[in-house]
């Protein structure tokens, strides 16, 4: 290697007096290159024009260079940089582009291996523009002729291999030039050692051979320098990509919220899961008739759905199963198994997932109004373990209500609508509209007792929502973003729920039309208004205030329906939050408006005789006087209260937040952090149960081989809701049935049927159609068949069988 600049090791070979003239050619026909703009915003000195750079032809000495890699002459002052004594050797050269001699070789500016055509290396391109030290050659480092023919340069495989790193050319010629920019020169532009491969490798420079003595190529490996290059990224497999994605999907806030509130509900409703075969919660009576209308649903929609109304109970009556409330949104899941164990395990299973999916809708719906995560959480749990709701626990249809805050969630998303943030046209989204409607619907198909203040208020929201956006595109005079597809969505939607509505309405209007008496009157609604000391108290389930309350509940005329305490807790948390909220001052009184009016309807009957609040409903709403527990509605005070709940925790946990944030260290900020969890946990607490886990009374072997259609004594109310269980094994037809009202004929069986086996109700029931009679010898004690059961029966007509703990008649 041959000494060049101090510090570098590198030399730069000057044009000689034939390169002078070439430049001088070149300076003469192309104009010189004005400075670029970056260079003068980062200080750097101007380039010169090719005149004040081109060297004398005598000049000899080297230019030294400065320790950070650039050249202390032409980079400060803008002199051109002399060449090194004994100019550089001329030697002819094939043209890269035609094959043909006549360029210089020791011209770095035009490459002697491309003729003249090619463009500059590094040293030329960037260091004359950019540090003021002119090209090989003299001439501007970017000249607009040489650049145009670098496309030519770089088809041939020799000047490619020529431009690699300084390696000899295949035609032996140098592969570059050998000098290296340095930082200064090229800051901003990345890794110094890279750019001059790149730019040899762009231009196909070819550095001339020169004197050995005073020039001498050095060939660098290809791999010398990138050992500092980061290793390229492996491509990933589809099993890595899959099982990305799947620990995405798995940490997602929706998919922890759902199987958060999955966890909570096996906890806050055990032991419903120990034994979910043999027991069920609250009581045997009301949850037997509602695992039967699960499999009857499943079963009549797989084999029959013509039938689905004209159930197998209370024989031979029309429309049976619009007798009650039918929960027929759960008949995918009655579709699957077959017996009375089934269905209790049926039944528990979803009274667990009913828990669980009151807590996510109430979720989903403060998160979608602009709640915090802990916030949301307790508006979800008080929502699905209000103590009051404890007294329910025997009634999945009044539990079965998260579809209402999950549908309206779901709406508001579509709508692109949040109580915080207000309207914003930019998130609207029609599958979220139809995807409400579509959970709306199903909650209207579980039952009307819950389902049918639903309708009524998605009517009033519709309304009122039509009215506001009127009356603020009149007061504007502009139209606010809506669209065709919003409109679109919500026609069809509204449509579909209106249309499942009527379906589900039809039946029940035909039960009133059979039997006018089944209809409510403001007497029996009377009996089931709680008063206003019914907020304030809990059932007898509730963990932390059932035995406290044990002398209020005795006060209330029928304290199952009028314990309605929604937890202290919460009404805490909803105070607080009418003064700190994250919610607007107008949202919060508009809740608390909501809350005082939902308990006033309520009250039924109480508040001021109902005259301003529930008897109007009753008297013009349609279906309004199917709804015999007015405490019901405390559903809707319970969501209300657990909003202005999540206003003011997530108010509290915002602060909290910004505390943290501000101390340095943050200590105690996990604590803080922690701390806000606190009105969750209390939440959680007041909302423990009591509830007993009765076992359900075995399936008679008598019934699963009498011929139906059948009776089974003794009956009533309650026994006969068992009879309805027992009965899935096969749907056999049976007279017996138990629901919120009681046929006539039924009422006439139950009377005949007291001295039975005698000729009179024989022959009665054979007019009804019965062709058997199964009486359970466990039942018969201080009843008239205690005396009976085993007198002969020859004289009748009818046969008699002992089958297992029961004795069968056959008519």
């Amino acid at each position: 290697m041959t000494t060049g600049q101090p510090g570098t090791g590198k030399a730069r070979p000057t044009p000689t007096g034939t390169d002078a003239e070439t430049r001088s050619a070149s300076a003469s026909g192309t104009p010189a290159q004005p400075d670029r703009t970056s260079d003068a915003v980062s200080g750097k000195t101007p380039a010169p024009t090719a005149e004040a750079t081109a060297p004398s032809a005598g000049a000899v000495a080297d230019q030294p260079r400065s320790r950070d890699g650039g050249t202390t002459g032409a980079t400060t002052s803008g002199d051109p940089q002399p060449a090194k004594s004994g100019g550089a050797k001329e030697e002819p050269a094939a043209d890269a582009a035609t094959g043909e001699g006549g360029g210089r070789k020791g011209s770095a500016a035009t490459g002697g291996t491309e003729g003249g055509t090619a463009t500059s290396d590094s040293t030329a391109k960037d260091s004359s523009a950019k540090d003021g030290s002119p090209a090989k050659d003299g001439s501007p480092a970017k000249d607009s002729d040489t650049a145009k023919a670098d496309s030519t340069a770089k088809a041939d495989s020799t000047t490619t291999n020529a431009g690699k790193d300084g390696a000899p050319a295949k035609d032996g010629t140098d592969g570059g030039s050998k000098d290296v920019p340095g930082k200064g020169t090229e800051a901003g532009k990345g890794k110094w050692w890279s750019r001059g491969r790149r730019a040899g490798r762009t231009d196909g420079q070819a550095k001339p051979d020169g004197d050995t003595k005073t020039d001498e190529a050095k060939p660098d490996d290809p791999d010398r320098w990138e050992a500092f290059a980061s290793a390229p990224e492996p491509r990933p497999s589809i099993v890595t990509r899959a099982g990305g994605a799947v620990g995405r999907f798995l940490i997602h806030e929706w998919t922890l919220a759902t199987l958060g509130a999955l966890a909570l509900a096996v906890l806050m409703t055990w032991p419903t899961l120990r034994y979910p075969r043999y027991t069920l919660p609250q009581d045997y009576w009301d949850p037997s008739l509602q695992a039967w209308q699960m499999a009857w649903s499943g079963h009549i929609l797989l084999a029959e759905p013509a039938r689905l109304w004209q159930s197998n109970t209370f024989f031979p009556e029309l429309w049976s199963f619009a007798f009650s409330d039918t929960l027929l949104g759960y008949a995918p899941a009655g579709m699957l198994g077959s017996g009375p164990e089934d269905a209790v395990l049926r039944y528990n299973i979803m009274f667990v997932l009913a828990h669980a999916l009151a807590t996510l809708g109430a979720y989903a719906l403060a998160r979608q109004l602009g709640a915090g995560r802990i916030g949301a959480s307790v508006a979800g749990v008080s929502y699905a373990y209000a103590p009051w709701l404890l007294a329910q626990a025997g009634h999945l249809h009044v539990l079965s209500n998260g579809g209402i805050p999950l549908a309206l969630a779901m709406l508001a998303r579509g709508h692109g609508w949040s109580l915080r943030h207000g309207y914003r046209p930019e998130r609207r989204h029609d599958g979220w509209v139809y995807a409400g409607w579509l959970v709306a619907a199903w909650q209207l198909s579980l039952g009307f007792g819950i389902g049918l203040p639903f309708a009524y208020f998605l009517a009033c929201a519709v309304i009122v929502t039509a009215v506001l956006y009127y009356a603020r595109r009149l007061r504007t005079g502009q139209a606010v973003p809506f669209g065709r597809r919003l409109f679109l969505a919500d026609l069809l939607g509204g449509l579909f729920f209106a249309g499942v509505g009527l379906l589900m309405a039809f039946p029940f209007f035909k039960v009133t039309e059979l039997h006018p008496y089944a209809e409510r009157t403001i007497g029996d609604i009377s009996i089931f208004s709680p008063p206003a000391s019914g907020f304030v108290t809990a059932p007898a389930e509730s963990r932390i205030w059932g035995g406290l309350h044990e002398g209020a509940r005795a006060a209330l005329p029928w304290h199952p329906e009028m314990t309605l305490l929604p937890g202290f807790v919460l009404y805490a948390l909803a105070a607080g939050g009418l003064f700190f909220s994250v919610w607007r001052l107008r949202h919060r009184l508009l809740l608390l408006a909501g809350v005082l009016v939902t308990m006033a309807f309520a009250m039924g009957t109480r508040f001021f005789d109902g005259t301003f609040t529930y008897v109007p409903l009753f008297e013009h709403l349609p279906g309004w006087n199917g709804l015999r527990t007015p405490g019901r509605l405390m559903l809707w005070t319970t969501l209300l209260l657990g909003l202005l709940a999540a206003g003011a925790v997530t108010a509290l946990t915002d602060r909290v937040r910004e505390l943290t944030a501000q101390r340095i260290p943050s200590w105690p900020g996990p604590w803080l952090r922690t701390a806000t969890l606190l009105p969750l946990l209390l939440v959680a607490v007041e909302g423990l149960n009591t509830t007993p886990h009765p076992v359900v009374p075995t399936q008679p072997a008598a019934m699963r081989s009498a011929e139906g259609p059948l009776l089974v004594l003794p009956s009533n109310q309650s026994l006969d809701q068992h009879v309805m269980l027992w009965s899935t094994s096969g749907f056999p037809d049976v007279v017996n049935g138990g629901s919120g009202f009681t046929p006539r004929q039924l009422d006439d069986v139950r009377r005949v049927s007291q001295s039975f086996p005698d000729q009179t109700s024989v022959d009665y029931l054979r007019t009804l159609g019965v062709r058997s009679v199964v009486l359970l010898r466990g039942q018969v004690v201080g009843t008239p068949w205690e005396i009976t059961i085993d007198a002969p029966v020859d004289s009748l007509g009818i046969t008699r069988q002992d089958v297992g703990d029961a004795v069968v008649y056959r008519l």
